[in-house]
């Protein structure tokens, strides 16, 4: 930091105030410091200024998966949305498991981030007892609960595929099929398999659901035909089939394309998510669509007002969805 005061002809108190809290140093002084910086190839000690500060301006997000591209889009908003303000993302992957983001968590909890975002609603008993010991704004989304840990921005995934089911009944489907890949920990997958499950008793009282269920295939378009094949195999009475995501809905598109089976006049075909490529599909699929990238925004806005000390005006909000119905169902 000497070198930089040296460099930008300023005091280091200057220099530290513009690191720490920029808006306290006038613009012309800030270039000029910004310019020593780049010249001097300085890197501010983030934790000697943390211990000094009590603020780290990082945050934690815990996420189930990296290769779900509508979490790609959650976490995008949500980190521009933090990065204007000039927080940087500490980003942890439980891989669904319940066990591992309780590791995650008290890992990242380690590093002292000024708030945590995550994926869900369902955790450890200790996962949630060290987020709120930690002391510190967290904001919960994907999910709803009546008893969020502390902010809550999702919607309700046993809503939304209810609501799909009801659709197809409207439109003359009786015999529909609940298919998906349900691996441990996904609550969400649970979640809609649930959901179908009391629509079809409250629409077919008396009848058993229909559900085709994987908890060892990977969430793929292969695993789509692989599902649709065993789908059908197993009620060859269907008229419809519902699947747990847009991924595996596309590859169920594809396999009826090659074995010749006409959607939507002999198999409606439905999907979750709304994923860019579903729109693209020939016949275009019919989905739910998840404001993806509406929640990564409120979400970091939530956190920025919980770690600003404002009282936010409401901490559960309630997204919604929307059913996208188009040529397969």
């Amino acid at each position: 930091m000497a070198d930089v005061a040296a460099a930008a002809g300023v005091s280091m108190q200057t220099v530290s105030r513009a690191l720490r809290f920029p808006d306290t140093v006038t613009p012309e002084n800030r270039k000029i410091i910004d310019d020593a910086i780049r010249k001097t190839h300085y890197v501010h000690n983030l934790a000697a200024s943390h211990l000094a500060s009590n603020k780290s301006n990082t945050v934690a997000a815990v996420i189930p998966t990296l290769s779900a591209s509508v979490f790609a889009e959650t976490m995008q908003h949500f980190s521009e949305v933090l990065h204007r303000e000039g927080y940087q993302i500490f980003l942890g992957n439980t891989d669904y498991r319940l066990d591992r983001e309780e590791d995650v968590i008290r890992s990242l909890l380690g590093r002292r981030p000024d708030g945590v975002f995550l994926i869900g609603t369902h955790h450890t008993r200790a996962s949630v007892t060290m987020l709120k010991r930690a002391g510190i704004p967290v904001v919960e989304g994907w999910d709803m609960t009546e008893k969020p840990i502390d902010r809550l921005v999702g919607f309700s995934n046993t809503d939304a595929i209810a609501e799909m089911a009801r659709h197809l009944v409207r439109s003359g489907r009786t015999n529909i099929v609940f298919a998906g890949v349900l691996r441990k920990g996904d609550s969400r997958a649970a979640e809609r398999r649930d959901g179908f499950a009391a629509a079809m008793e409250e629409l077919f009282p008396g009848k058993a659901p229909r559900i085709s269920i994987s908890r060892d295939l990977p969430l793929t378009m292969a695993s789509g035909a692989d599902l649709l094949r065993k789908a059908l195999a197993r009620y060859p009475e269907a008229d419809a089939v519902m699947f747990s995501s847009d991924i595996i809905a596309s590859g169920a598109l594809q396999e009826s394309v090659r074995i010749g089976l006409k959607v939507p006049e002999r198999l409606a075909i439905t999907g979750f998510g709304d994923f860019e490529l579903a729109r693209h599909l020939i016949p275009s699929l019919t989905t739910v669509s998840v404001p993806s990238a509406e929640i990564g925004r409120e979400a970091g806005r939530l956190l920025l007002e919980g770690m600003r000390g404002i009282q936010s005006e409401t901490t559960l909000i309630d997204m919604g969805f929307k059913l996208m119905i188009r040529d397969s169902g």
